[in-house]
């Protein structure tokens, strides 16, 4: 009981340390911990693109340290494949004479998955697999579609009125919500890899689509199937990468036309999905208005949602910052609903 909190506990570091990849992308984020006679030897994550991988990294602290030890990794190691640009971890595990490595999953990547477990195995290591997998899988969502169905993990965000109204009657969209799910959604958008929009967003709001400082800003995706996009819009400023996916042959300022096929207007979804894969995109946040996310969720393409409720109503009012709202508003739930409950200031 004992030895399997303990290794409970080492695996839950390994995470910890692998959410501190920041700049990852398109590669998952992983941490791996060196054990070796009880005690913890060394460290390490995978920190950025194109950087040491978590096991190489621990590696390097521990040296000869490593010799008999114990690896706590998040995923399984690598082992060579094409296209591969960094030592696989595998062979350099055997190398250092670790004996044993836990894993807490197989690497979804096709060229990978129970190949590093195999290189491991006919060197003599012990291994296993599977501990802490639900919070494993849960850090590397985004790589997990990315590899499986060639997809990008797709969250769908929106903003609304308690009254379920995305906009005022007169059009005016922003500030719907306060400033601190404001600053909540732009650290969110730091933390994925595009964020996406249809052009009918662009035309009525003009926005910029960048973390506003919160992080580095995602690659800025744009749906315009007939190339309607204005040339002067603040997406084409050049400040983050543009890709605008359309079925015409206009080309944009500051930006990258991709051709996909649509249908009465309608870009093929699945298809935008696939190519943002295969460009190494791994996270997409639908941002865009009520029409991309009902086609969105029509094509049961969306994983995750993320929705803000405001304690505004704003039906019959052309302002969003003067709609009445409820005053000091509480909640509970009433079975799987949640009821806001308050009087109207």
């Amino acid at each position: 009981m004992r030895a399997r909190a303990r290794e409970l506990r080492l695996m839950l570091r390994a995470l910890a340390l692998a959410r501190r990849g920041k700049r990852t992308w398109p590669n998952p984020k992983v941490g791996c911990v060196l054990v070796k006679d009880g005690r913890v030897v060394a460290e390490g994550w995978h920190d950025r693109y194109g950087g040491p991988h978590a096991e190489a990294a621990a590696l390097k602290r521990a040296g000869a340290r490593a010799r008999g030890a114990t690896a706590f990794v998040t995923l399984e190691p690598c082992c060579a494949h094409a296209g591969k640009k960094t030592p696989p971890c595998a062979p350099a595990l055997v190398k250092a004479g670790v004996a044993e490595v836990v894993a807490a999953m197989r690497d979804p990547n096709p060229g990978v998955s129970g190949g590093g477990l195999a290189v491991l195995r006919r060197s003599g290591l012990r291994t296993k697999v599977g501990l802490c997998s639900a919070q494993a899988r849960a850090l590397n969502a985004d790589f997990i579609a990315r590899m499986s169905r060639r997809s990008p993990h797709v969250i769908l965000k929106t903003a609304l009125s308690l009254d379920g109204k995305a906009y005022s009657e007169g059009g005016r969209s922003k500030w719907i919500t306060s400033p601190a799910s404001r600053r909540d959604s732009r650290g969110l958008r730091s933390r994925v890899d595009a964020i996406l929009v249809g052009v009918g967003t662009v035309l009525a709001d003009d926005p910029r689509l960048s973390s506003r400082g919160a992080g580095r800003d995602p690659v800025r995706v744009i749906l315009d199937a007939r190339g309607r996009l204005p040339r002067r819009a603040k997406v084409l400023d050049g400040k983050a990468p543009t890709w605008v996916f359309t079925a015409s042959n206009k080309a944009f300022p500051n930006a990258q036309a991709i051709r996909v096929a649509a249908k009465k207007d309608r870009l093929d979804l699945k298809a935008v999905l696939s190519e943002l894969s295969r460009r190494g995109i791994g996270t997409v946040l639908v941002e865009g208005g009520p029409t991309v996310h009902a086609a969105f969720l029509a094509a049961r393409l969306v994983d995750e949602a993320r929705v803000y409720l405001s304690p505004k109503l704003l039906a019959g009012s052309r302002d969003p910052n003067s709609a009445p709202r409820l005053l000091k508003p509480k909640m509970r739930k009433t079975g799987p609903d949640f009821l806001f409950y308050g009087r109207v200031h």
